[in-house]
């Protein structure tokens, strides 16, 4: 077992709660951060912020989205409560007094039964992820602990428990249990051998037989809380929907699933299920994210843009769809936006196994056809894996909440640009490929077609700033063929 305790150097000068600034220290439990808040006080008293979200999250805490608040009043030293480990992430901290608190990781896997202890007072918070065990004992009379969850609180919700006089977690507790007031039922809890470890809340993605969803299928291999279901299996579009599975029991839903034929979308036949796919099913998994506090995962496009803007198309700038297909992405993008807990991944010229522009390009060149193609649409390829990687990224960094582009990395080519190293990477001759204009290739074309936008270069600053570092396009195709 790991114990930690963070008692001070007796031979350094104290640090008093007004000395601090708004920090973390991370502790040997994954998740568990101990953080200092600024006090600021005069012979009134003192005031605090004891939770401040755009400040927090900047410096580092999990976007947690609190939804209700719980107070608890002791009046004797020597109270002590846990250790309960609840299905929620929670802040704690006190209001008034001071308490010793002890975690203990009750989660499946590597760090189960590790210990972390500390004392915290009002410039001491802590945020502890759902599946690590709390308790703690006051040290002053009449102590205010307070604590916010991102849950609201049901009878229904699963505990699970670990007794406070657990031998082999051996909390040190400064008021012996046998001096402290306990509950009976906190003095009943099973011992540590006893407990079930608690199971990673489960991943569930949709689209799993799509190009995205078999790369997602391919990097969360190994990972058994995670269940895949097909468009064919899932109706997206059912009233249905939230009740249709017990959603408690997930932390993330990545939505693979969505309407990609962007030229049939211009029909009137088409074009309503292109609409249903991917705003109105979005906007009912956004539903059902809000209510059960889960992460929604929703894969955009460079279509929501027309192209027009000369620089690299930044997360926040302005929607302009030119086609049926991206109006209705930027419209499931703004839905999806509505859960709290969301992560928007905008993206571009996806390459995954399947049928895709490389695949055509190697097979034309395989039957001795020189193709023309468009060369005057600028954009970056983006392979499925490197997609499926970065979205796995954004959910095990906890990330903030937000919309992320990515593609690959490197220097933005033309699709004729692109041909010709399809030609060349699989020992072809690249000047078969010829250039032409947008309107010049469609300009023969008598079904509907989409309008394109001319630059889909995607700026990757935000994402390469969560520490994600996006494979080199060139490198990517270079492997995808070789492959």
């Amino acid at each position: 077992m790991i114990r930690c305790s963070d008692a001070p150097d007796q031979t350094t000068e104290p640090v008093t709660m007004y000395d601090k600034s708004l920090n973390f220290a991370s502790t040997p439990i994954p998740g568990l951060q101990v953080w200092d808040l600024p006090v600021h006080g005069d012979h009134r008293g003192w005031f605090k912020e004891n939770w401040q979200r755009q400040k927090m999250v900047t410096a580092g805490l999990p976007d947690f989205q609190p939804v209700q608040n719980n107070v608890s009043f002791n009046d004797e030293v020597g109270t002590t409560r846990g250790i309960h480990a609840e299905p929620w992430d929670k802040w704690v901290s006190v209001v008034t007094g001071r308490v010793f608190a002890a975690w203990v990781d009750l989660r499946e896997g590597p760090t189960f039964g590790h210990v972390f202890s500390t004392e915290i007072d009002p410039s001491v918070a802590v945020f502890v992820p759902h599946g690590v065990a709390n308790s703690y004992q006051t040290l002053e009379p009449n102590t205010t602990y307070s604590y916010l969850v991102n849950d609201h609180w049901s009878p229904d919700a699963a505990y699970t428990f670990l007794n406070l006089a657990d031998e082999s977690v051996a909390i040190d507790w400064p008021i012996p249990l046998s001096q402290a007031l306990i509950s009976e039922k906190d003095a009943q809890h099973p011992r540590l051998d006893e407990v079930t470890p608690i199971r990673p809340r489960r991943i569930l993605v949709i689209g799993a037989n799509g190009q995205v969803g078999r790369a997602l299928r391919g990097a969360l291999a190994g990972r058994d809380e995670v269940d895949y279901v097909g468009r064919d299996e899932f109706d997206l579009s059912s009233d249905d929907l939230p009740s249709s599975r017990n959603w408690r029991a997930y932390d993330v839903v990545i939505n693979a699933a969505a309407f990609t034929a962007v030229d049939r979308a211009e029909t009137p036949e088409a074009r309503p299920s292109a609409w249903t796919i991917n705003a109105s099913a979005v906007a009912r998994l956004a539903q059902v994210a809000r209510t059960n506090n889960l992460t929604l995962v929703h894969i955009s496009s460079d279509y929501v843009f027309d192209g027009t803007k000369s620089s690299p198309y930044v997360e926040d700038d302005s929607f302009s769809p030119m086609s049926a297909y991206g109006a209705s992405k930027a419209a499931g993008d703004l839905v999806a936006a509505t859960a709290p807990r969301h992560y928007i991944v905008r993206t571009s010229w996806v390459i995954g196994n399947g049928g895709n522009f490389v695949r055509t390009m190697a097979d034309l060149a395989a039957r001795g056809v020189d193709p023309r193609v468009v060369d005057d649409q600028f954009g970056r390829l983006t392979f499925t894996s490197d997609l499926a990687r970065g979205i796995l990224h954004l959910i095990d960094s906890r990330a903030q909440y937000g919309t992320y582009n990515l593609t690959g990395s490197g220097e933005a080519r033309s699709w004729a640009q692109i041909a010709k190293d399809v030609f060349a990477l699989t020992g072809h001759d690249p000047e078969r490929v010829s250039g032409v204009s947008t309107d010049e290739y469609y300009s023969r074309v008598e079904v509907p077609v989409a309008r394109r936008p001319r630059n889909s270069v995607l700026d990757l600053s935000k994402i390469e700033a969560t520490g994600f570092s996006p494979s080199d396009m060139s490198e990517s195709l270079r492997h995808h063929l070789g492959s």
